[in-house]
Order: C-alpha cells, then structure tokens, then sequence
C-alpha cells in the first residue's frame, strides 16, 4: 500500500512547523516611519478622545531614542451642562490633567505595539472638539 503525497512515513521524522526558536530566521524587521505615525495618531486620538485623522504627530531623536510629538485637539463636554469641576470627572478632570495622563498611555500604547523605545511624549493642544468623545471601537477604528 503506498502512502498519500504529504503523509508522514513510518520511520521517517516529520519536519517542524517553525524553526526551532534557537534558530531565528535570517532578514531584517523594520517599521516604517509611516506605520509609527498612525499608530501614534491612533493612540493619541484614543487618549484624547479624538479622531486619529485630527492628530499631528512627528518624530525626533533623542539620544538614541525616538521622541514623540502631538498636536492635537482634545474632546470636552458641551459647556452648559458644566457647572463646576465635579462635572469634569466623567471626562478625567480638567484638560491639563487628562492631557498629562494622556502622554504615558500613548508612551505605553505605542512602545508595547510598536516595539519602539520611546523617550517621551509631548502635547500641545490645539483646539477642542465638544460633544461627546470618540471612542475607536465607534468610530470603525478597533
């Protein structure tokens, strides 16, 4: 009887799926500036509330590491429904604060994505966006 093509063979190893992991595959990884970009605009709009679209966001050295920039708006309440701090805390406090937690999520969320060693984020905010915030899930993003 003569075995199917593909079929292991009695007496004969099958080969592995996958290179054993002491055996790393030869070439190269590398992430494209443009990749780094949008996934920074992603978690930055994440952060903010924002659409990635809205976000600006380059790149730098800095001592060897990449340093972040990001210029963009940030999603606030309508303003008559506030009518004291208290009314904020459903949004994460004032802007200053939501925009200072804001820059160790993106850190975290593009290095553990990314792999890319991150010095530091910096935000400047350029505007608001009122309503409610955009979550990426909503917004077909996630």
């Amino acid at each position: 009887m003569e075995a199917s093509p593909g079929a292991p063979q009695p007496g004969v190893p099958a080969p592995p799926a996958h290179p054993p992991a002491s055996h790393p595959l030869a070439g190269h990884n590398r992430v494209s500036t443009q990749a780094l970009t949008r996934l920074a605009q992603a978690a930055a709009g994440a952060a903010l509330g924002v659409e990635p679209t809205d976000v600006r966001a380059d790149w730098s050295d800095d001592a060897g590491l990449l340093a972040l920039r990001i210029v963009a708006p940030i999603a606030i309440p309508h303003l008559a429904l506030v009518d004291g701090p208290e009314d904020l805390l459903p949004w994460g406090g004032s802007v200053w604060e939501r925009a200072a937690r804001a820059k160790g999520r993106i850190l975290e969320s593009v290095t553990s994505l990314s792999g890319a060693m991150l010095s530091r984020v910096d935000i400047r905010i350029s505007g608001v966006r009122v309503g409610s915030p955009v979550l990426l899930e909503a917004a077909g993003h996630g």
